[in-house]
């Protein structure tokens, strides 16, 4: 076994180095360019589509409205590794890495708006009536490539056991360093809380999602914002050190080891590729649900997660860890504690831990409520809605198991499963990028003139 999980650590460490990177990173740039830069040119517009117009309830057919739909999608996307995952790029790759997070964003915006727009153009409705959607839809209905759509779903499927172990054992660990909390009881409380807000479907996990995302962002926005506004005379220089160093190596200063550019743009890379999941496939799982009169619609929601999960949220982490210095004090083992120490600079050490252990644990809750349903319509589209309720079950134990540290061997599968979920989405994508440009050209010829007519009289 130990032979076997080695060989399996050396094939993910190699998918996840250059391969994949290239794939994303070349794929983003090829959709980019393939979409006119679209991103760019209309953002103002996308703003007033998805920003404007959080409480509309949008038009044509669906399930979840689409702001619903697009905090479910979130929920996956904004967990522990926006809190943790910044500070070991900086710890890593240094204050430039932050600059390469914010381009690689940027990029991954054309990928993670042609994944929704497949996942609405392709959708169905299932045997309960809800429309379901997502990689394995437009893999087998767009390329017919059966075999290869039920390889990433019965892999997604796989991921989320684990993934959801690991999510898990995070908030566990957290919790009984932070209050002393046993695990047992961690892991028992989340199941319940899971189980009951899963069995509700996905009209449920809108609902709470909704309510609960907002409120999350808002309160780590707030309570961030209240750090750097006590640490306002380092803002300039913070800015400065993540401009500066994304193009010239920083040399070491007290528990920081120094970095060289590659190193940065490494770390910055992998931050901004992890951090809004754009080519993994799982946003338009979330997507196909939402009441939708133009898949270009539903797809600037798409824009609005990246822009909220790596460009706001991210840089808010990373303007906390730069302002308070904490990145020089702290080493790069310890850096996923960067945020803690930050905030008990303005809030002491006793209320820091427990604001960040709070939205930690309302981030990791909805994370694997969401991760959950995706794994669930992936079981449904290999063996049918009755299977969807056996694999639910076993997600619900799988989280008692983690809070316990349990199956660990399974936690390596994580980084290989991701990847054989990431590379047949990606090249899937490029190769339907033409009816996503389609698409988004229909949009912007016919629907485009009229919004903007809209936006004049009012």
């Amino acid at each position: 076994m130990n032979a076997f999980t080695k060989w399996v650590e050396i094939i993910s460490d190699f998918l996840w180095g250059l391969p994949i990177i290239i794939l994303l990173i070349g794929g983003g740039m090829f959709l980019t360019i393939r979409l006119k830069f679209f991103q760019f040119r209309y953002m103002p517009h996308i703003f007033r589509q998805t920003f404007g117009k959080i409480m509309s309830k949008g038009s044509g057919d669906g399930t979840l409205t689409p702001f619903q739909a697009t905090t479910s999608a979130l929920a996956s996307t904004m967990g522990a590794a926006n809190i943790v995952g910044v500070p070991v790029a900086i710890a890593l790759g240094g204050p430039g890495a932050i600059f390469w997070m914010w381009v690689v964003a940027l990029i991954g915006i054309g990928t993670k708006y042609s994944e929704v727009v497949l996942g609405i153009k392709y959708r169905e409705k299932n045997a309960a009536g809800n429309y379901v959607g997502g990689p394995m839809y437009y893999i087998k209905k767009g390329l017919g490539w059966k075999k290869i759509a039920y390889i990433f779903a019965f892999a997604l499927m796989l991921e989320v056991m684990a993934s959801t172990m690991v999510q898990s054992n995070s908030i566990a660990t957290t919790l009984e360093g932070s209050f002393g909390l046993s695990p047992i009881i961690t892991g028992i409380f989340v199941a319940i809380l899971v189980g009951l807000i899963s069995f509700g479907g996905i009209k449920a996990i809108g609902r709470v999602t909704e309510r609960l995302i907002p409120s999350m962002v808002v309160i780590y926005i707030l309570t961030a914002l209240i750090i750097i506004g006590f640490h306002v005379d380092a803002v300039p220089a913070a800015f400065g050190l993540i401009f500066t160093h994304a193009f010239q190596p920083i040399s070491a200063a007290g528990g920081f080891a120094g970095a060289g550019v590659a190193a940065a743009i490494r770390w910055g890379l992998a931050r901004g590729l992890y951090s809004n999941e754009a080519g993994i496939g799982t946003a338009p799982i979330a997507h196909a649900a939402a009441v939708n009169s133009h898949p270009a619609k539903q797809g600037f929601w798409g824009v609005f997660e990246v822009v909220v999960d790596t460009l706001i949220v991210c840089t808010m982490t990373a303007l906390v860890i730069l302002t308070t210095g904490v990145w020089k004090v702290i080493d790069a083992d310890n850096a996923a504690n960067m945020v803690t120490e930050a905030y008990s600079t303005v809030f002491g050490a006793s209320l820091g831990g427990i604001i960040i252990s709070v939205v930690l644990f309302l981030f990791v809750i909805t994370t694997i409520v969401v991760i959950i349903y995706y794994g669930e319509k992936q079981a449904e589209f290999l063996f049918g809605p009755n299977f969807s309720i056996v694999i639910r079950i076993a997600y619900i134990a799988a989280i008692i198991i983690g809070a316990l540290g349990g199956l660990q061997f399974v936690w390596k599968f994580l980084d290989l499963l991701l990847a054989i979920v990431v590379i047949p989405n990606v090249i899937a994508v490029l190769f339907l990028s033409g009816q996503v440009r389609d698409i988004t050209n229909d949009y912007f010829t016919n629907l485009y003139p009229t919004e903007k007519k809209q936006k004049k009289k009012s």
